[in-house]
């Protein structure tokens, strides 16, 4: 498992293990009851606090993406993937809602937003 953190970012560095951690599950390179990196292990070999990946796992674990089972480590849960889309489509309605806003404010058409969407959405 390949995890890459930007110190550049704005995302705090669990945000951004913990979307990282999302896509690999969601387009199926980790599968349900793969084995992650131990929180130690991962802080070792991204050079951050263990702190910082527990607050990850965390994350990970209330959103019913890993399980930990105390003593054996962190796994993939078995999840339902429409489940998982479901959510992730509700979050992009959230921020589309809120540009549309900003966009209808300032009196940003309705092209300029579409056309700004499929540039960000084909990159």
């Amino acid at each position: 498992m390949e995890i890459i953190i930007s110190n550049s970012s704005d995302k705090p560095i669990y945000e951004q293990i913990c979307a990282q951690v999302k896509n690999l599950i969601m387009n199926g390179t980790l599968s349900a009851g793969e084995a992650l990196p131990s929180m130690r292990a991962l802080a070792k070999d991204l050079h951050i606090s263990v702190i910082t990946v527990q607050r990850a796992y965390e994350d990970l674990t209330r959103d019913g993406f890993i399980e930990t089972v105390s003593g054996k480590g962190s796994f993939v849960a078995a999840q339902n993937k429409e489940f998982i889309q479901e959510e992730q489509l509700r979050i992009a309605e959230e921020l589309l809602q809120k540009a549309a806003e900003i966009g209808r404010a300032h009196g940003i058409s309705y092209e300029q937003m579409t056309s700004i969407l499929k540039l960000f959405y084909e990159e």
